[in-house]
């Protein structure tokens, strides 16, 4: 069992912290229990302020010291990220890293792994509305306001509210595959991946109407040869609208999210099937091996046949 702690400290963004609790929970397949064990920790008999749209308090059913043997812990956002970070959770946060723990913030729950050291020199994400303070007053910190996330294996961050899920269903996906993190993001009523940054979300732009019933038309249709005439026909726009509107939704072009859904897809069947490489290929839209294992290989980091060989490894231990 998976154990995932997270750290619940006053002034705690309440979202960001139920955020952990409701997708882990989601991530179980029919007729299997969750292999995810969920833990609130905060300090001793504390009663913990906890923000969200309004305030409320909170009494953790567990304390730092259930944190000692956690696999995972994750940092909500703090209402206040200036505050001054509590001594006992820096060091809960150090002794955890180096016992090699994996550690991950949500929105400006990376101001905590910043103090703790766990992000110097390396590129981290929080909230866009507290990139340039991030960068400022940790200056090691190579802060990106553009992304959703940054995994860099052991120390993950996220941007804000929202961002949280996407973090999650990522770490689902690490663990137990693209499979179960899909299971998780139908439960949550959540799309199992969002391409694109929170760059698009820094200024409003009318949307024009919501694009999802369109992008759930393509992930249907992955198997054909989609051209943008056609999508744009479908969601009832100009191909320059459609390309505006997509770009304003979900911070990519309709081309470049189709690869993503397709090499998405493709993880999928690797995983819950034996179908030759060349079929899935065909599957989801490819057409070749080739084209498959070069979007493959540039996105996930393997070959499709090295994936399907690691994700079955994982589940015989």
């Amino acid at each position: 069992m998976h154990v995932v702690g997270v750290l619940a400290v006053d002034g705690v963004v309440g979202f960001d912290l139920t955020t952990v609790c409701q997708v882990f929970a989601s991530a179980w397949s029919p007729g299997e229990e969750s292999p995810y064990e969920v833990r609130v920790c905060s300090a001793e008999d504390a009663l913990v302020t906890a923000v969200g749209t309004g305030s409320f308090r909170l009494s953790a059913p567990f304390t730092l010291a259930d944190l000692a043997d956690a696999d995972t812990i994750v940092v909500p956002g703090l209402r206040d990220h200036r505050q001054p970070p509590a001594p006992e959770a820096l060091d809960l946060l150090t002794t955890a890293a180096a016992r090699g723990a994996r550690i991950a913030s949500i929105c400006t729950g990376a101001f905590l792994l910043a103090a703790a050291g766990l992000l110097d020199g390396a590129r981290a994400t929080t909230h866009w509305d507290a990139a340039a303070r991030l960068a400022e007053t940790y200056p090691r910190v190579q802060v990106d306001p553009s992304v959703l996330f940054i995994d860099n294996g052991q120390v993950l961050t996220s941007a804000g509210v929202c961002a949280g899920i996407d973090l999650c269903l990522h770490l689902i996906r690490r663990d137990h595959g693209a499979a179960l993190a899909a299971h998780a993001a139908r439960r949550i009523v959540m799309p199992p991946y969002r391409d694109g940054g929170q760059a698009q979300f820094i200024e409003y732009e009318r949307p024009g109407g919501s694009l999802q019933p369109t992008m759930d038309w393509m992930r249907d249709n992955l198997h054909r040869d989609l051209a943008l005439d056609e999508i744009a026909e479908r969601a009832r726009v100009s191909v320059r609208t459609l390309n505006r509107r997509f770009r304003a939704q979900t911070g990519t072009t309709p081309l470049r999210w189709l690869v993503l859904a397709r090499v998405h897809r493709a993880q999928e069947l690797l995983e819950t099937t034996d179908l030759p490489v060349e079929v899935i290929a065909d599957h989801v839209g490819f057409g070749s091996a080739a084209v498959l294992r070069r979007h493959f290989g540039e996105r996930v980091g393997s070959s499709p046949i090295a994936y399907r060989t690691e994700f079955r490894r994982k589940q015989l231990r």
